[in-house]
C-alpha cells in the first residue's frame, strides 16, 4: 500500500494549485494586456446608474469605464447602449452621490502650486490610507516594502488596501515589476487601487517649481492623462477616478482640466521623506520606484513600532475611496 507523501498534504497541494493558477491569471493578462486600443476619449453617459467616464475600441468591441458613483469603483464594461451627456447633465443627474460631493469638494483645493487636490480625510478616523507612487526610474521595484507591508498588516488587513499611482514610461521599462504586483492582486495578498500619474512624468532639476512638472513648457496635458490611462489598460490594469500631480505641483489652469476628465486629484499631507508625519485621515506618499527609500524606511519602521496597535485596529490601512469622502 502506497503511504502518502508528506510533500503533498492538502494544505501544500493547495498552495501548489493556488500558484500554479495565479501563473495562468497573470501570463493572460501579460497576453491581452497589449491589445491595441484605438479611439480612446472622454465620454460621458449614464449607464444603469452608473456614471461612463470612457470609450475606446478594443478588440473587435467598444469598450467603456464606468464608475460606480456611491463606492467610486471603476469597473470595464463592453458593447453597451449609452448615449453620450454633457458633464452638466452627469453632474445633475448624480448631484447626490459621493462622487459628485467629492468632485465639488476638488474644485475648492486648485489654488495651490504644490499638493493641490484632496490630501486627508475630511473626517476623523482610525487610520490612515498609503499611497505608493511609480515615477519612471531605472531602479526595481522596491518588492520587499510590499512584502513587509502585507506581512505587517495580516493580522488585521487581507488583501492589504493600497493605492499605487503610476506612470506610462515606469510600465514601460518595468513589465516584469508590474506583472508582479498584478500577481499579488490575484494571490490575495494587495487590494490595488491604480491611480493615473501621468504618461512621462517630466521633471527638469534645473528649472523651478512653477515650470516644472506638468507645467513644463510645451506638455500636452490632455496626452499625458489619456495616453497613460490607455496604457494601463493596455497593460491590464483598471484605471480608477484618481489623478496624482507629478511633485504635488499644478496650476489651477491644469488642475480644472484635470478636473474636466473627471478625474479626482490626490495630495498628500504625509509625505515621509519630506519629513511629514502621519496622522489619522492622512494620504501616506511614498516611492517604492527605488529612488526614495528613505520614506519606505520610515514607514516601515513605524509598521515595526505598531504591531500592537494593528492588531487592535487602532492604526489602520483604509481603502482610499473609504478614506477621502465623509459623505
Amino acid at each position: 500500500m502506497l503511504k502518502k507523501s508528506p510533500y503533498f498534504d492538502n494544505k501544500k497541494l493547495f498552495m501548489l494549485r493556488k500558484y500554479h493558477y495565479a501563473f495562468i491569471l497573470v501570463f493572460v493578462c501579460f497576453v491581452q494586456g497589449f491589445t491595441q486600443i484605438t479611439d480612446y476619449q472622454v465620454y460621458f453617459a449614464n449607464y444603469n446608474n452608473q456614471i461612463v467616464v470612457r470609450k475606446w475600441t478594443q478588440n473587435n468591441s467598444t469598450q467603456y469605464l464606468v464608475l460606480n458613483p456611491s463606492t467610486l469603483k471603476t469597473n470595464i464594461l463592453s458593447n453597451i447602449a449609452t448615449k453620450a451627456l454633457s458633464w452638466e447633465a452627469i453632474s445633475g443627474i448624480f448631484r447626490g452621490s459621493r462622487y459628485i460631493h467629492d468632485w465639488k469638494l476638488e474644485q475648492q483645493k486648485d489654488i495651490s502650486l504644490q499638493d493641490a487636490g484632496i490630501s486627508k480625510s475630511d473626517s476623523t478616523v482610525n487610520g490612515f490610507s498609503l499611497t505608493v507612487d511609480l515615477c519612471p526610474s531605472s531602479k526595481p521595484l522596491a518588492r520587499s516594502f510590499f512584502e513587509a507591508v502585507i506581512k505587517g498588516f495580516d493580522v488585521s488587513e487581507r488583501p492589504v488596501p493600497i493605492t499605487i499611482t503610476v506612470t506610462g514610461i515606469w510600465m514601460k521599462n518595468h513589465l516584469d515589476d508590474l506583472a508582479w504586483l498584478k500577481q499579488q492582486e490575484l494571490l490575495g495578498n494587495l487590494r490595488i487601487t491604480w491611480a493615473n500619474h501621468s504618461y512621462n512624468h517630466h521633471y527638469d532639476p534645473k528649472l523651478p517649481l512653477k515650470d516644472n512638472f506638468l507645467l513644463e513648457k510645451g506638455t500636452v496635458i490632455a496626452d499625458e492623462v489619456l495616453l497613460n490611462e490607455q496604457a494601463m489598460l493596455e497593460n491590464g490594469l483598471v484605471p480608477s477616478i484618481y489623478f496624482r500631480f507629478p511633485g504635488l505641483v499644478s496650476s489651477k489652469v491644469i488642475f480644472d482640466q484635470i478636473l474636466s476628465y473627471g478625474l479626482l486629484p490626490l495630495g498628500s499631507d504625509a509625505w515621509l521623506a519630506k519629513g511629514q508625519a502621519i496622522h489619522q485621515g492622512s494620504l501616506v506618499l511614498v516611492h517604492a520606484n527605488g529612488n526614495e527609500p528613505l520614506g519606505l524606511e520610515l514607514f516601515l519602521s513605524m509598521l515595526q513600532k505598531n504591531q500592537d496597535e494593528i492588531k487592535h485596529k487602532k492604526w489602520q490601512l483604509w481603502d482610499i475611496s473609504n478614506l477621502i469622502s465623509s459623505k
